[in-house]
């Protein structure tokens, strides 16, 4: 047993001396120092050695165990260097090269965010934007969501303090609007808005555009036409709307719109799941007690309401299946945007 092992400390030299970089290095040190390696295995069979041997075969085995991690120490430095040295020299920048810039590309984002709100200008819409701290009373109360309202478990709501919360939508500036300004009013709020949710299509912060109408004799007709104009524009002149009724607090009648898959033409692929359909948004008439909350008279006005994520429409047009794509600024995604 003396002499396996003084040959196994000999062997242990030598593959460290051949290995060529940390990899082959470390697959040595686990050959002969790991749970099941040579080395170890002597180790174990200790317990055979006559009683007499075993003080000065465990001293010899600790003393050649000392002198193969020394020996490891010493190569893994030496590697260590020079594999330091041959990385600074492939990622070397010569500073005396002409400086090289390459323009970035507006993000995808901003792209739809940008054609959206250029849809609804050319409609009359006028462009607003609100804070993002909201109150309670305009984030929920004046939008017919009163304290104990069921549809305050679908917000996952951010409070910020008493009373104060991060805006769950824009809505908030619709209420605003009403409450400063009186009709005809026709306005657009693109903005950030905060949910407490996450996985691959929802994202704790995101990016959401709702639109208001309020005048004298305003129908779900003319939300219709409205949508069928924004989707067709979006999407192209062959788009088909569908809408399904729904439910909304600020909203009576409430409808869900849907829009034929772009992707496949309304056929059926993995993008609309094989319905052909893809939903976009929700929307309906305005709720009459909304309009009496904001001091409107809801027996001459009314209107039409609708919202939807600038993300989710940016992930319908491009064909992007996780929202997080969307704000890890890989350059790589983003440069296919330029």
């Amino acid at each position: 047993m003396f002499d396996k092992i003084k040959s196994l400390v000999a062997k242990a030299k030598d593959s460290i001396a051949e290995a060529s970089d940390s990899n082959v290095l470390a697959d040595v040190k686990v050959r002969f120092l790991g749970r099941n390696g040579e080395y170890t295995g002597i180790l174990r069979g200790l317990k055979d050695a006559s009683p007499e041997d075993r003080p000065t075969l465990g001293k010899l085995i600790n003393e050649g165990r000392a002198q193969i991690e020394e020996m490891f120490k010493e190569k893994e430095a030496q590697l260590k260097a020079r594999e330091q040295k041959l990385k600074l020299a492939a990622e070397r920048i010569d500073v005396t090269l002409p400086a090289k810039s390459e323009l970035g590309s507006i993000h995808p984002l901003t792209l739809v965010k940008n054609q959206i709100v250029d849809i609804f200008i050319g409609l009359g819409f006028e462009v607003k934007e609100g804070p993002e701290i909201e109150t309670d009373l305009f984030n929920f109360q004046l939008l017919n969501i009163p304290e104990d309202h069921p549809a305050r478990d679908m917000q996952d709501t951010f409070y910020v303090g008493n009373n104060l919360l991060l805006r769950t939508h824009t809505s908030p500036m619709q209420a605003h609007t009403m409450k400063s300004e009186r009709p005809p009013i026709r306005i657009l709020v693109p903005g950030k808005v905060y949910r407490s949710d996450d996985d691959a299509t929802h994202s704790p912060i995101f990016n959401q555009i709702e639109g208001l109408v309020i005048d004298k004799g305003v129908s779900l007709s003319h939300l219709k036409g409205t949508l069928e104009i924004f989707a067709k524009s979006l999407f192209g002149e062959e788009t088909k709307v569908r809408f399904r009724p729904s439910y909304f607090p600020f909203t009576e009648p409430s409808v869900e719109v849907d829009v034929s898959c772009a992707m496949c033409g309304g056929k059926g692929c993995s993008l609309c799941k094989g319905t052909g359909w893809i939903e976009i948004l929700g929307a309906g008439v305005v709720n009459p007690q909304v309009l009496v909350n904001c001091g409107i008279d809801p027996e001459v006005y009314s209107g039409f309401a609708f919202g939807f994520g600038v993300d989710r429409i940016a992930m319908i047009k491009y064909g992007i299946p996780n929202i997080r794509a969307l704000y890890e600024n890989d350059v790589r995604f983003l440069k296919q945007y330029k």
